[in-house]
C-alpha cells in the first residue's frame, strides 16, 4: 500500500497507483479531498498535456501546489487519467 503523507497526515492512500517520472500518480477516489483546495497553478508538460493543481490544508497550515493532475492528458499519458500525484514535501512511499 503505498501513502501520500502531509504533517503527519494521510493525505492518499492506495495498492494501484501509477508510476510516471518517478512520481506516485494515486486513483482519484483514493485521496482525501477535504484536504485539498483548488487552486488555479497551471503547467504544461510536452508528452502529458496541461497540468492542474491542488494546494493542501491539514492542520490549518496550507501546502501551495503541492498535488497535480492532468484531467485530459495527451495519449501518451492515457495512465494517468483521473490520478493525481504530489511534491513540495509530501511523503510518498
Amino acid at each position: 500500500m503505498v501513502q501520500a503523507k502531509w504533517n503527519d497526515v494521510v493525505i492518499a492512500e492506495s495498492d494501484q497507483t501509477v508510476v510516471v517520472e518517478g512520481n506516485h500518480y494515486f486513483p482519484r477516489e483514493s485521496v482525501w479531498s477535504k484536504y485539498l483546495m483548488h487552486s488555479d497553478t497551471t503547467s504544461h508538460c510536452p508528452w502529458k498535456g496541461d497540468a492542474s493543481y491542488h494546494s493542501l490544508i491539514v492542520a490549518g497550515e496550507i501546502n501551495e501546489d503541492a498535488a497535480w493532475y492532468y484531467s485530459a492528458p495527451k495519449a501518451a499519458a492515457a495512465e494517468i487519467e483521473g490520478r493525481i500525484a504530489f511534491w513540495k514535501g509530501v511523503e510518498v512511499g
